[in-house]
C-alpha cells in the first residue's frame, strides 16, 4: 500500500508512527502500515454472492455464487474469538457483496464487543439511509465503496448492471448522514484510465474521505480481462503523477490518497518529492523504510474467504498459495506456524527474487512488487514483477 498523502507529509506522521511504533495501545488504522505491527489486517470474504457480477472481480463473484459451505454464523463467530485473543488490528469485511450475508451486522457487533476495529468493503448499491444506520450502530467504522468512473456510462459497463452508479453514489450520502466514514475504491485500466481525474473530484464532491486506486491483478475474473485491461508503463506512471498532483492540491484533512497492489509504486512517490525539492523528502524514506520490502501480503495482511481457508493476501488464491483452512486448524496457530511453507515463500521473499528485482536498485523499498503476478505470468514465485514501470521506457514511461 503507498500512502501518498501520509508521505507527503511525513514529517507529521514520522512523530505519529513514533507514538504507535510497539503497538502498546489502539493504533489508529492510518498509521497500522507503518506502526511495526506484525499481526495482519484481515481481509475476511464473507460470502462470495454478490448483486453485481462485475467484469474485473477477483473473487468471480456473483448472484449465483453463493455456497452452502460458507462459514456458519456459530463458526464466524468462534473465528472472531480466535482473532480477538490474537489481538488482530483490524477486519475488513469483504465479498461478494457482504451486506448479503444475513448475519453481518451480528458478526461485526460481536467484533465491536471483542474489541475488534472494522471495515467494510462494498458496492455500495445495498446501502440505503436505514443500512447505513445499521452500519453505524454496528460498529464498522469505515465503508470502502467501489466507483470505476465518474459517470453512469462507464461504471455502470464495468459493473454489468443498469443503474449502479446512482445507487454507489446515493451511498456516500446516506454514509455521511449516518457518521460513517467512507472513501472510493477504483480499479484503474485501460478502459475506465480517462475518467481518474474527473473521479478523484466527484469523489471530493462526494464528502469522500480517502482515495483508494487498486491495480488490476490477475485473479477471479480479472485474470480473463488481465491482458486486455492491464494498463502499459506510461499510463501508469501517468495516472500516478495525476494521484500526485491531486494529492498536492487536496488538503490531507478532507481527502488521502493511496494506491494498492504496487508496493513500487512508492518509487515513483519518491522520485516525484525529490523534483519538487520536498522538506517532507527525508521523513517519506523514513516512512517507507518501516515496511521492509512494501509488500504486506503474508505478514501484515491476510485473507479468509466465506469457506474458512487462509491465504496470504486477498489475491493470491490460487491452490498453490493456500495456508490451510480454519475449519481444521485456528487462524493463530495457521498464522503463527514458521514452518508453513507458503507464508514462509512470502515473509522471506525478497531474498529469492530474480529476473530484473534482483538487480534494481529499488528492490529493498518495494520487495519485489507483487508475488501474485509474478506466478501468474511466469509459473515462478521469484519471477519478476510484469507490472513493474521502473526504468521501463520502452512504450515512454519511467519512473
Amino acid at each position: 500500500m503507498n500512502r501518498i498523502t501520509q508521505c507527503l507529509h511525513a514529517r507529521g506522521t514520522v512523530s505519529a508512527v513514533m507514538k504507535h511504533r510497539h503497538g502498546k495501545d489502539a493504533v489508529p488504522g492510518r498509521y497500522l502500515a507503518f506502526s511495526g505491527i506484525r499481526r495482519p489486517v484481515v481481509f475476511w470474504n464473507l460470502t462470495d454472492r454478490c448483486n453485481l457480477s462485475c467484469t474485473h472481480c477477483y473473487a468471480s463473484s456473483g448472484p449465483g455464487c453463493g455456497s452452502e459451505d460458507e462459514l456458519t454464523t456459530a463458526e464466524a463467530r468462534e473465528f472472531i474469538d480466535d482473532l480477538a485473543a490474537s489481538k488482530i488490528p483490524l477486519v475488513i469485511f469483504t465479498g461478494g457483496e457482504p451486506l448479503l450475508r444475513p448475519d453481518i451486522w451480528d458478526l461485526a457487533e460481536y467484533c465491536k464487543t471483542n474489541g475488534i476495529k472494522t471495515a467494510l468493503s462494498t458496492n455500495g448499491t445495498l446501502i440505503t439511509d436505514e443500512v447505513a444506520e445499521q452500519i453505524k450502530s454496528s460498529g464498522i467504522e469505515y465503508a470502502g465503496i467501489s466507483l470505476d468512473g465518474s459517470t453512469a456510462a462507464v461504471h455502470d459497463r464495468f459493473r454489468n448492471t443498469p443503474g449502479a452508479f446512482e445507487r454507489s453514489v446515493a451511498a456516500f450520502s446516506s454514509c455521511i448522514s449516518a457518521g460513517v466514514r467512507c472513501g472510493v475504491r477504483l480499479t484503474l485500466t485501460r478502459d475506465n484510465q480517462e475518467e481518474l481525474e474527473t473521479l478523484v473530484d466527484l469523489a471530493h464532491a462526494l464528502g469522500a474521505s480517502r482515495f483508494c486506486l487498486y491495480w488490476l491483478v490477475p485473479c477471479g475474473r480479472g485474470s480473463d480481462s488481465y491482458d486486455r485491461l492491464q494498463l502499459s508503463a506510461s499510463e501508469v506512471t501517468r495516472a500516478l503523477s495525476t494521484l500526485y498532483r491531486k494529492a498536492k492540491e487536496i488538503p490531507a484533512e478532507e481527502m488521502e490518497f493511496l494506491t494498492v497492489d504496487a508496493p513500487q509504486d512508492c518509487i515513483h512517490l519518491l522520485q516525484s518529492m525529490e523534483r519538487d525539492a520536498s522538506p517532507d523528502l527525508q521523513g517519506a524514506r523514513e516512512l517507507l523504510s518501516t515496511l521492509n520490502g512494501g509488500c504486506s501480503a503474508g505478514e501484515r495482511v491476510a485473507n479468509v474467504d466465506a469457506r474458512g481457508n487462509v491465504y496470504p493476501c486477498q489475491f493470491a488464491r490460487l491452490p498453490v498459495f493456500l495456508v490451510g483452512n480454519i475449519r481444521d486448524r485456528p487462524f493463530s496457530e495457521l498464522w503463527n506456524d514458521d514452518t508453513n511453507p507458503v507464508l514462509s515463500r512470502f515473509r522471506k521473499k525478497s531474498g529469492e527474487i530474480q529476473g530484473k528485482c534482483r538487480s534494481c536498485a529499488y528492490l529493498s523499498l518495494c520487495g519485489g512488487g507483487c508475488r501474485v503476478r509474478a506466478y501468474a505470468r511466469s509459473g515462478d514465485f521469484t519471477g519478476e514483477d510484469p507490472f513493474c514501470y521502473v526504468g521501463d521506457s520502452s512504450d515512454g514511461g519511467t519512473a
